[in-house]
């Protein structure tokens, strides 16, 4: 417990020093579109990925002194998050160069909000966990105002991190009573004396209570979700997706972190709260985006929905005391958390792609006619709509299913009420993504100028759909990642 084990934390180390080294270079780089700066940024966020990758099936190893836990949930998620900023990047690149945001504080700041996922996800001490998310927060709070001349931008720069800061104090006096009731910083240990039977039960109940608020902040779910639509919608739309991507799988590995390897033994407790955040976000998300004409707000409240689907996986894992669905329930919200994530690129990316200088493209309308624009961008985002619905053979509705068939799998009435609930709200829901549909293919187009994208975005927007649509026909080998990763995460 005494070794740091410098060699299990290579792919942080590394990534921290090449966020300095890009940070410095950034300095000498005279090129407006920062080129040298970008594709370093990219082959960085490359290595780490394929480092973490390349370690999948490697056996758990504890480092820096037992603060950090190496393993496959930590690699997987690390990994498939440096995926998702490599995307974020080849989309906001054109956006941020037309509104003087294409600066070396933006892949800098993208960087160290990737090392702080990687220490959450990593975590295996409640000081770690703080750390990692602090890490991550407050990059994101800087490039949501980094377009300063914005009076938009601003305000919800300061929105986020007001709320953020709010949501950090829960969640830190949370884990504050949680070592006053079992005298431990250490995830396993706290699991031990949780199982042992703990005398002030009372104590860490209420600690569980605000360690919940505090994740259901940084997943965005009710009813701690009134910081989404705000930030969403007044965030440059860059930011506005590196807020929507990797955090998202960052909030899910520190939520399986926290509740499931460090507080198994109180499931009965933190699972209601869970159920009653997922209820609340289905009906929240999908009844309010309904009203929207702003394309981001409307995609901030099918977050809400989305994660509501997430929080159902979470809250299905335990039923009665018995662990037996655990393994399912968990694996299948990690598979909706990720497939969610790879949507929510494309959806955000093609809006990047359609805004120009002096126009951000944010209202459905803008949408109108975008088939007869252009016939490919109108089917991909097509099939981004279909995924977020769950139409077959989208992933979407194959990550909807796993869900649906973690809960049904338990036998309760109780989960058998909520996937018909879920499902009936998912209906709701299909209103507003078919709508967008039926504006680019059936509306007359208001703009009938060409749309201009680098080639890097072209290509990468189209394999981004392809995905979204072979991962449902084929969902099998994500599927099983997700399983042995948490296999060998909770088996430690």
């Amino acid at each position: 417990m005494n070794d740091m084990n410098w060699v299990a934390v290579y792919p942080e180390i590394l990534l921290l020093v090449l966020a300095c080294v890009v940070a410095l270079v950034d300095l000498f780089v005279t090129d407006p579109r920062r080129t040298p700066t970008y594709w370093m940024t990219q082959l960085s966020l490359a290595v780490v990925g394929a480092m973490h990758f390349a370690a999948l099936g490697d056996a758990p190893q504890v480092a820096m002194q037992g603060m950090l836990v190496v393993d496959s949930l930590s690699h997987l998620l690390s990994g498939v998050s440096c995926i998702a900023l490599i995307i974020t990047l080849v989309y906001a690149r054109p956006y941020a160069e037309s509104r003087d945001m294409l600066k070396g504080e933006l892949f800098t700041l993208s960087l160290l909000a990737m090392l702080g996922v990687s220490m959450m996800v990593a975590s295996n001490n409640f000081l770690m966990v703080y750390l990692g998310l602090e890490l991550m927060s407050l990059s994101l709070y800087a490039l949501t105002a980094l377009r300063r001349d914005h009076a938009v931008s601003t305000e919800a720069a300061m929105k986020y991190f007001v709320l953020g800061a709010l949501a950090s104090g829960f969640l830190l006096y949370g884990l504050s009573m949680m070592y006053g009731a079992t005298g431990s910083l250490s995830i396993p240990r706290v699991l031990e004396v949780v199982d042992s039977g703990v005398p002030n039960k009372s104590v860490l109940v209420l600690g569980v209570v605000f360690v919940v608020a505090g994740l259901g902040f940084k997943l965005g779910a009710a009813p701690f979700h009134m910081w989404v639509p705000d930030v969403y919608q007044g965030a440059p739309t860059a930011a506005t997706l590196l807020i929507g991507g990797a955090p998202k799988l960052a909030a899910l590995g520190i939520t399986l972190r926290l509740l499931v390897e460090g507080m198994l033994g109180l499931a009965a407790d933190w699972q209601q709260m869970l159920l009653v955040m997922a209820v609340a976000s289905l009906v929240v998300g999908n009844l309010a985006a309904i009203a929207q004409s702003n394309l981001k707000r409307m995609l901030a409240y099918s977050t809400i929905s989305q994660m509501g689907f997430v929080v159902l996986g979470l809250a299905s894992g335990v039923v009665n005391g018995q662990y037996g669905h655990a393994m399912n329930a968990y694996s299948s919200a990690m598979f909706y958390a990720i497939t969610y994530v790879l949507t929510t690129l494309g959806s955000f990316g093609l809006v990047m792609l359609l805004a120009r200088q002096g126009f951000e493209s944010e209202q459905i309308s803008d949408l109108a006619g975008l088939f007869k624009r252009s016939p490919w961008y109108a089917l991909v985002m097509a099939i981004y709509m279909f995924s977020l619905t769950g139409i077959p053979p989208t992933v979407g509705f194959y990550g909807k299913l796993a869900v649906l068939q973690a809960m049904v799998t338990t036998g309760q009435s109780l989960y058998l009420w909520l996937a018909v609930v879920a499902v009936v709200l998912s209906l709701i829901g299909a209103f507003y993504y078919l709508r967008v549909v039926k504006v680019m293919f059936f509306d007359e187009p208001t703009d009938r100028s060409p749309l201009v994208a680098p080639a890097d975005a072209r290509v990468v927007m189209s394999l981004n759909g392809i995905a979204v649509l072979a991962l449902g026909i084929l969902p099998g080998g994500l599927l099983t990642l997700c399983s042995d990763a948490l296999v060998r995460a909770l088996s430690r």
